[in-house]
């Protein structure tokens, strides 16, 4: 529906909303009850194109909702003449916003503002009652937000768990407040950690698992019937797993048979964002339920993917690259080790070789050569970012954003062909309603087509939610990029290598085996910094001749990317 202005006296916004934090009975105050009661209102009240709204499941804490952003862009157009809405709470619950719509927006753009349930309706002169109904429906958010906090608190320090059960878990039907083993998931969390037992990184864990097919925990869940909270939930690739899955799961402590509680935390109760808990404002319980892995494995996992400790060397100092270099053909970290007859020569090797595991080459490095090699690199990075800034930006975010762009423009396409179809379904509700009430349907009938659009509806309900929070999943890229370009200038000056600007800059360093080209021995190094992976700096960024004698008679020299292949 797009009237024109001329015609906006018949024309009106309905809006729905309904979370669970409203605590409201289901069968008086569902999504379809609240349509039907403000389609009937603004018909009698002469509105008869009637455009629908809806947040299902958002809290009206938040006043950033689709469905309600969606509608103050239209109302802005001007052709919009009434919004109706059952009671002020749907609106939102935050006092100062609503009371900005209500005494500001809609009267300074001369829309009418129906609220059935509170016997609201401007055309008919403000109302003193509004500020303290709205100020009342941000108390109840707040003291619904108490409460619950009050619950976990109560919950989370007995023991019962806060979150819904890992992969590799399900409920106990016996109990609900406890976890049992699900065979079939426990039986891929213990192949993924016996993978990374056998020096598999987590990109070739998650490689593997795409190649044959595994279903990722989500999709799983789906297949199972099972819903599961999430912001990662992608149906177009059940098979995709990401490495960030795999090492999820192989931190998650929960596989040891533990319950850890209170992970994170929020600040307010209208600040959605969890901030990561310190450990010992956690609630760890011990031996709860049955484990997927022994205690042993897992803690072996968290020493070899460096979350225990770092390796050291001889004078007992940590070294600044143990945990970011890893080996280019399998995956695995190398080891940190000194020369037994020289401890001022210190080197990196695969510890996948040393354990005479798959990697037939040791790819072998000098730290001194490492140190001078990632040094040149970032100046090469940072001078490429200074002279040339917008290039810079448009290529880290170009990479960060090339692959996706397409698929976010596919989300957009069906995401509104989603929503025009919800609301054609709106208004085919609303002309069944009438012709039910003039005779012209019968009741059959009527239940008949009311049941079939009602299931479809909440079929479009669903995937718009989903394809909403995958697209801000996608638009936040973009936020990551500038962070890492932000990172990047303040190393411009960077004369020497810190622990803190290697783990800002740099997410892991790939050391290739050396190989001998033209009579002499070069050697790859590969860069993959936060955010962004690898970057192909232009050429004319050169970086300095950098050599290391590995052994009498044997010179390495570094063989930069972009410079001789």
């Amino acid at each position: 529906m797009r009237q024109s202005i001329k015609n906006r006296d018949t024309n009106a916004a309905l809006y729905v909303r309904l979370s669970r934090d409203d605590g409201l009975d289901a069968d008086s105050n569902s999504i379809q009850t609240q349509k039907k009661l403000l389609s009937k209102t603004a018909n009698e009240k002469g509105y008869t194109n009637l455009l629908t709204f809806c947040d299902d499941g958002i809290s009206g804490v938040t006043m950033n909702r689709p469905g309600y952003n969606e509608m103050l862009t239209e109302l802005e157009k001007g052709y919009i003449g009434a919004v109706f809405v059952k009671d002020l709470s749907r609106l939102g619950r935050n006092y100062i916003e609503v009371g900005k719509l209500t005494d500001e927006f809609l009267p300074d753009n001369d829309i009418r503002l129906v609220s059935v349930a509170d016997g609201v309706d401007s055309n008919e002169g403000d109302n003193d009652l509004n500020p303290i109904r709205n100020l009342f429906n941000e108390f109840y958010a707040r003291d619904i937000s108490r409460k619950r906090r009050i619950s976990n608190k109560v919950k989370g320090h007995s023991g019962e768990p806060l979150s819904p059960p890992p992969y590799g878990y399900i409920k106990n039907p016996d109990n609900p407040k406890s976890w049992i083993i699900d065979p079939e998931a426990a039986a891929i969390v213990r192949r993924i950690f016996q993978m990374s037992i056998d020096g598999k990184g987590i990109e070739q864990i998650a490689d593997t698992l795409t190649k044959e097919k595994i279903l990722t925990p989500i999709s799983y869940w789906q297949s199972k019937g099972i819903n599961k909270p999430t912001r990662r939930l992608d149906t177009r690739e059940p098979y995709h797993w990401n490495s960030s899955t795999v090492s999820g799961i192989l931190n998650k402590r929960e596989y040891v048979g533990d319950i850890v509680n209170f992970k994170t935390y929020s600040k307010s109760y209208k600040n959605k964002k969890r901030i990561e808990n310190a450990p010992e404002n956690m609630a760890i319980f011990t031996d709860v339920h049955e484990p997927i892995i022994d205690r042993a494995t897992w803690e072996r996992i968290q020493d070899k993917r460096g979350k225990a400790r770092k390796r050291k060397t001889a004078d007992g100092q940590k070294n600044i690259f143990s945990g970011l270099v890893v080996c280019a053909d399998c995956g695995h970290n190398l080891h940190y080790h000194f020369n037994q007859g020289n401890h001022n020569i210190k080197y990196f090797n695969c510890s996948n070789y040393n354990n005479r595991g798959s990697c037939p080459t040791t790819h072998y490095i000098r730290v001194d050569f490492l140190e001078q090699v990632v040094l040149q690199e970032i100046h090469r990075l940072t001078r490429y970012a200074k002279l040339y800034e917008l290039d810079f930006a448009d290529m880290i975010k170009g990479d960060s954003e090339k692959a996706s762009m397409a698929d976010r423009e596919r989300k957009q396409k069906e995401l509104y062909a989603m929503q025009r179809r919800d609301r054609e379904l709106d208004n085919l509700f609303n002309r069944m309603y009438e012709d039910n009430v003039s005779g012209k349907i019968d009741d059959s009938r009527f239940a008949k087509m009311s049941s079939q659009y009602t299931a479809e509806q909440k079929e479009l309900t669903e995937r718009i939610k989903t394809l909403t929070v995958e697209l801000d999943r996608d638009n936040s890229r973009a936020m990551t990029a500038d962070m890492f370009i932000s990172t990047v200038r303040k190393y411009t000056r960077a004369k020497k290598l810190t622990e803190r600007m290697l783990g800002e800059l740099i997410e892991r360093i790939e050391v290739h085996q050396s190989e001998k080209v033209d009579g002499a021995h070069r050697q790859r190094l590969t860069i993959h910094y936060n955010c962004v992976g690898s970057i192909e700096i232009p050429e004319t960024f050169s970086v300095p001749d950098i050599t290391v004698q590995t052994r009498k008679g044997v010179m390495v020299r570094y063989d930069p990317p972009n410079m001789t292949q």
